[in-house]
């Protein structure tokens, strides 16, 4: 049975559901850091059982617990600065579980009263996937194939946390979205916001394969490479083998240093084009705004891809610092969500009149220079 609401109920339900979803999407950037944490303090097999601690709610640190946890997992002998980590990271993970859960419960108790449903069930359904990965990053002993799509996994949940806020947001509003007028122009820039988007997901995954074969610390100089601009003897073949083996531990590393090379120099190499990429784009987007009210959102995006290359930069030269590192994945994070908000933000835009067919040219041979 559903609760039959008043038409203000409705309303004020997707306004307290939308302060949730929120709050859910800076709790998955925490989690997101904590996890950068984690691998960056080489605490990726701090507990070498899931959900708990070698048999335990939290990391063992009396001598009987610890002696216990011993036994259990003699070949893994507790270190608790390493323990502790993962299992904040762990609750850190369940807790945004919950929230999760408790949005998805709440859609589907009001299904009628114009709420999203299916968007907060698949993003319950794909944290549980989540929890899998987790799982088996542990279990697998951090293979580099798992370790790459659970951080990618954790993007692809704030993704889908942040539209649904944008989507409870727009039921909150009580009646017609109050976009402001678009232009022929802007909406010919769909298909290239979405290419934007593919980038930025596909240097995330760059990102991911780097920091799972441990390749962050492959070049330590800039612009070159171990003084090379093209460094000799970079292996791609083995630095992007996604048929590793189950088995070995690979905390620290299985690659060989050109496997690893080749890996940062193809990070870098996405950067670039990344970088290039939105230089073009924004710079159209802002001349071609005319009153839209996107100004905000094209310049969060540029700002947010600036702090990401600094950051990426200062790990370079600062041989890879804790605080920058987790920075740079939270900056990451914030790429990501300033440029489905920007996508959002231009979906809203009425459809207007097509332009003239010379004008329309001009515009598609501007993008496309």
């Amino acid at each position: 049975m559903t609760e039959r609401l008043t038409p203000q109920q409705p309303a004020d339900l997707a306004k307290r559901m939308a302060r949730w979803s929120a709050y859910a999407c800076v709790l998955a950037v925490v989690v997101i850091m904590l996890g950068a944490w984690t691998r960056l303090v080489d605490a990726g097999l701090g507990c070498p059982d899931w959900p708990g601690c070698y048999g335990f709610l939290t990391v063992p640190q009396s001598e009987n617990s610890i002696a216990i946890a011993n036994a259990r997992f003699p070949e893994t002998p507790v270190d608790v600065a390493k323990g502790w980590p993962e299992m904040i990271h762990r609750y850190a993970a369940g807790i945004l579980g919950l929230v999760v859960f408790g949005l998805a419960a709440t859609a589907v108790r009001h299904r009628r009263s114009g709420l999203p449903v299916k968007l907060p069930l698949f993003i319950a359904a794909f944290i549980l996937l989540q929890g899998g990965f987790g799982a088996w990053t542990v279990t697998l002993k951090l293979w580099p194939q798992v370790v790459a799509l659970h951080l990618l996994g954790g993007f692809t949940t704030l993704s889908l946390l942040l539209l649904l806020t944008l989507r409870l947001r727009k039921r909150a509003a009580l009646g017609p979205d109050r976009a402001p007028a678009g232009s022929a122009s802007l909406s010919r820039f769909r298909p290239w916001l979405y290419a934007g988007l593919m980038l930025i997901i596909m240097q995330i995954a760059l990102g991911g394969w780097t920091a799972a074969n441990y390749a962050a610390v492959a070049c330590t100089d800039l612009p070159t490479c171990q003084g090379q601009w093209w460094p000799e003897g970079m292996d791609f073949r083995h630095g992007f083998d996604v048929t590793q083996q189950v088995g070995p531990n690979y905390l620290g590393g299985q690659l060989t240093a050109d496997g690893r090379v080749a890996i940062h120099v193809t990070h870098r190499l996405g950067a670039m084009i990344v970088l290039g990429y939105f230089l073009i784009l924004l710079g159209l987007l802002w001349r071609y705004r005319g009153n839209s009210n996107l100004d905000r959102s094209i310049a969060l995006v540029a700002a947010a891809l600036t702090l990401q290359i600094a950051l990426g930069l200062a790990n370079v030269w600062l041989h890879i610092p804790l605080s920058v590192a987790v920075a740079h994945n939270a900056m990451g994070a914030g790429l990501l969500l300033s440029m489905v908000h920007l996508i959002w933000r231009h979906h809203q835009l009425p459809q207007t009149e097509t332009s003239p067919a010379t004008h329309t040219t001009t515009i598609n041979r501007e993008v496309t220079a």
